[in-house]
C-alpha cells in the first residue's frame, strides 16, 4: 500500500482520534481497535477519502468528560490507515502509521459526531550533526549492553532502524519502540530538535542499563 503525502488541504479539517496514552510517531505504527459508534463513523468517513487520522493525547482528567470534548495536547502524530478490517459488529481492527507531527491550532465546531481540528504542520529543526553522531554513537554501545535482556522484535537495533534515513525518522522509530510512558512519549513527540530526542532516548537507555543488576528486582520492573 503506497501512503499518501501530506498536504495543506489534509489539516483544514483533520480528524483525530483523542486517546488517554497513545502516541503516533512518523514512521511507526500503531494498532487500533475501533468500538465506539462516533470513532467507527471517523474510521468509515477516512476511508471515504484519504485513510488519515490523528491522534491526539487527552489531558489528564478526561474522565469527567470523555463523553464530549475533553481537552486534547495541542500537538499529535497524523497517520494513514495502512491496514483494516471490519467485524461483524461494525467496530475495526486497524493500522496506522504515522506520517508527520502537527499542532492543533483550533477545534472545529461539533458538525460531526467524531472530532475534528484545523492543524499546522510542525516540523523538525535541522540538528548539530556533531551532536547527532555523539548520541548515536553512545547510544549504539549502551545498547549492545540492553539488547540481551529486550524482546525478540526490538534486540536489533539496526533492524528497528531501518529505513530511517535521518535522524529525526531514527530518534522517532526508536521512541517509538523503547518508550512506554505516555508522558515522556509525548514530550518526544513535541521535541522539534532530533538531537534533543536523541539524547532524551539514551538517557533513558541509560537508565534501563543501570537497572540491570543481577538478581535484582529493579531490573524486572524496569523492563516491563
Amino acid at each position: 500500500m503506497t501512503l499518501p503525502e501530506l498536504v495543506a488541504h489534509d489539516l483544514v479539517e483533520l480528524s483525530i482520534f483523542p486517546l488517554p496514552q497513545a502516541t503516533l510517531f512518523p514512521g511507526a505504527v500503531l494498532p487500533l481497535h475501533v468500538f465506539e459508534p462516533r470513532y467507527r463513523e471517523m474510521v468509515r468517513d477516512a476511508l471515504a477519502g484519504r485513510g488519515l487520522i490523528a491522534v491526539a493525547r487527552l489531558k489528564p482528567g478526561f474522565e469527567d468528560d470523555y463523553e464530549g470534548r475533553p481537552p486534547v495536547f495541542e500537538v499529535c502524530g497524523v497517520g494513514a490507515i495502512e491496514t483494516c478490517s471490519q467485524r461483524n459488529d461494525g467496530r475495526f481492527d486497524l493500522t496506522l502509521r504515522g506520517l508527520s507531527r502537527v499542532r492543533i491550532v483550533e477545534e472545529l465546531p461539533p458538525l460531526r459526531p467524531f472530532r475534528q481540528v484545523r492543524a499546522e504542520p510542525l516540523e523538525s529543526i535541522a540538528p548539530a550533526p556533531a551532536l547527532v553522531a555523539a548520541w548515536l554513537s553512545k547510544l549504539g554501545a549502551l545498547w549492545g549492553r540492553l539488547a540481551p535482556h529486550l524482546p525478540e522484535p526490538v534486540r536489533d537495533l539496526k533492524a528497528l532502524t531501518r529505513g530511517a534515513d535521518d535522524a529525526s525518522a531514527y530518534s522517532d522509530r526508536l521512541a517509538a519502540a523503547l518508550v512506554a510512558d505516555p508522558d515522556v512519549g509525548q514530550a518526544l513527540l513535541e521535541e522539534t530538535d532530533p538531537a534533543e530526542r536523541l539524547r532524551l532516548l539514551t538517557a533513558r537507555v541509560q537508565e534501563l542499563v543501570d537497572a540491570l543488576t543481577p538478581g535484582s528486582v529493579a531490573r524486572d520492573n524496569a523492563l516491563n
